[in-house]
């Protein structure tokens, strides 16, 4: 029997002075709650899995929170993928032992690429997630530019040819966040997620512009991503999981129900 992938909801906690925090790209941060609180939340309505983002770590030049990690990670039962500040495999390792399933890298990765083939040889591609902040290209809106440090910084990297170079260097999955999409509710960046999933081979998962179930409905039946991601949504309850996924069930998008017992999952 086929075993067909099971498309992923992601729930993302993005964090800031040890609180979830939500803004409107990348900008106007307001709080969204304890970060504990959440986690366990989300673990209970039936998210596929969790990221833990600690947006301000490179630019405040900090590691990660690791005693907040660890305190997610005892409450959650579903991978938790932690990103922020981490620019180091032995960062890498102390993140991994606090509880987490898999590493976010961005502006790192952009500043050392090495850490990402360094990190997937290490522990394995599956452990390595490349995440990347992209927004369009202000003169002629063709391609999108890669940012880093909290979407504040421009780069020189353009996203299809730096996304192709993650895959390259062993990163497991790309984390794609659209910065003209973030926080405005518009939908998912289709052609964005269009030009990345078309360029890698490896599973993509879409960020920015999640507004209603229907935004998740269009961007698994017009791209091929593996996962969608969303946060203030799910944070303000704007969105039911399980409304979302009995509705994305029933236009043929093959997903985990909570209540379902199949072995094959």
């Amino acid at each position: 029997m086929i075993n067909i992938l099971k498309k992923r909801i992601i729930t993302c906690l993005d964090i800031k002075d040890g609180r979830v925090v939500k803004g409107i790209n990348f900008l106007d941060l307001v709080d969204a709650g304890d970060p504990v609180v959440s986690a366990r939340r989300y673990n209970e309505m039936g998210a596929d899995e969790l990221v833990f983002l600690d947006i301000t770590a490179t630019k405040e030049k900090r590691k990660t929170l690791i005693g907040l990690v660890q305190k997610v990670a005892k409450e959650v039962f579903i991978p938790l993928t932690v990103g922020g500040g981490i620019k180091s495999i032995s960062e890498m390792n102390q993140i991994l032992r606090a509880g987490a399933d898999k590493i976010s890298v961005n502006s790192a990765a952009v500043k050392n690429p090495a850490l990402v083939s360094e990190g997937a040889r290490t522990f394995g591609s599956q452990c390595i997630v490349g995440a990347v902040d992209a927004a369009l290209q202000k003169n002629n809106k063709k391609g999108w530019d890669v940012y880093i440090n909290g979407g504040s910084k421009k780069t020189a990297l353009t996203l299809v040819k730096w996304v192709k170079e993650l895959e390259e260097l062993g990163a497991g999955e790309i984390l794609l966040t659209s910065m003209n999409r973030d926080g405005t509710k518009e939908g998912f960046d289709i052609d964005m997620l269009k030009a990345v999933t078309n360029a890698v081979n490896i599973p993509v998962i879409a960020s920015g512009g999640a507004g209603s179930i229907e935004d998740f409905i269009d961007v698994f039946t017009m791209t091929d991503v593996d996962a969608a991601l969303a946060a203030s949504i799910f944070h303000f309850g704007e969105v039911d999981m399980g409304e979302l996924k009995q509705r994305l069930a029933k236009n043929n998008i093959p997903v985990r129900i909570q209540e379902s017992s199949d072995c094959n999952e």
